[in-house]
C-alpha cells in the first residue's frame, strides 16, 4: 500500500507539472473531496457490518479518552525538541505544531494573526506531516501495536487518513481514531489562537 500511495504522490506531481492545467483545478479539487467522502462511506459500512461493535466500543479502556490530548502534547513537545535545531521562538514552534496536520486552517490562523512566513511553515508542515501519516501509518501498525497508529495522523484521522487506520487496525481503534481526529480538529482553533496571543505579548 506504501509503494501504491507514493507512486500515486509522484504520478500527481508529473501531472500537475506537465500535463495539467490550471483549469481542471476547480475539478479536480472538488473530486477529490467526493473521493474521500465515498471512502469514508465504505469505512461506516465496514464499521456498521461489524455486529460486534457495542460490544466492543464499551470494552474500550476509559485511557482512550486521552488519546487526542496525549498526541496534542507529544506534537508541541517533539517541535519544541526540533526546534532546538532550528532556532525559532518555542511559542513560534508550538504553534506551528498545534496544526496537528490540518493544514488549510493552521496556515491561515497564524498567516493572518502573526506572520505571514510562519504561516507557510506550518502549512508545510503540516501538509507533510499528513502525507507521512498516511505512508507510516501501516508500518506503525505492524511493529508497535494499532492504537499507536492513530498517532501520526493527529487531526486527519477523521477523515484523510481515517481509512488507512481502518484497514491496517481494529474496528474499535478506528473508533478511537474518529473520535481522536475530531478532537483534535476542534482544539486546533482554540489552541493555535491562544499560542499567538501569548507569544505577541512575551
Amino acid at each position: 500500500m506504501t509503494v501504491s500511495i507514493l507512486g500515486a504522490v509522484l504520478a500527481g506531481l508529473i501531472c500537475g507539472r506537465f500535463f495539467i492545467s490550471a483549469e481542471l483545478l476547480p475539478f479536480l479539487e472538488n473530486s477529490a473531496e467526493w473521493l474521500l467522502a465515498a471512502m469514508l462511506f465504505v469505512v461506516g459500512i465496514d464499521l456498521g457490518k461489524n455486529k460486534d461493535l457495542v460490544r466492543q466500543i464499551k470494552a474500550l479502556p476509559k485511557a482512550a479518552l486521552a488519546v487526542p490530548f496525549l498526541i496534542a502534547f507529544g506534537s508541541i513537545g517533539g517541535a519544541l525538541l526540533v526546534n532546538i535545531l532550528l532556532g525559532l521562538r518555542p511559542l513560534e514552534a508550538a504553534a506551528v505544531a498545534s496544526g496537528f496536520g490540518w493544514y488549510s486552517l493552521s496556515g491561515v490562523l497564524i498567516a493572518e494573526n502573526y506572520d505571514v512566513g510562519l504561516g507557510a511553515l506550518a502549512f508545510l508542515t503540516n501538509v507533510f506531516r499528513e502525507i507521512i501519516a498516511i505512508l507510516i501509518t501501516p508500518h506503525v501498525a505492524g511493529r508497535l501495536g494499532h492504537l499507536p497508529a492513530v498517532a501520526p495522523g493527529g487531526a486527519t484521522t477523521m477523515d484523510v487518513t481515517l481509512p488507512t487506520i481502518s484497514k491496517h487496525t481494529s474496528p474499535q481503534v478506528t473508533l478511537v481514531a474518529f473520535y481522536s481526529g475530531v478532537t483534535l480538529t476542534l482544539l486546533v482553533p482554540v489552541i493555535i489562537p491562544l499560542i499567538l496571543y501569548w507569544a505577541a505579548s512575551v
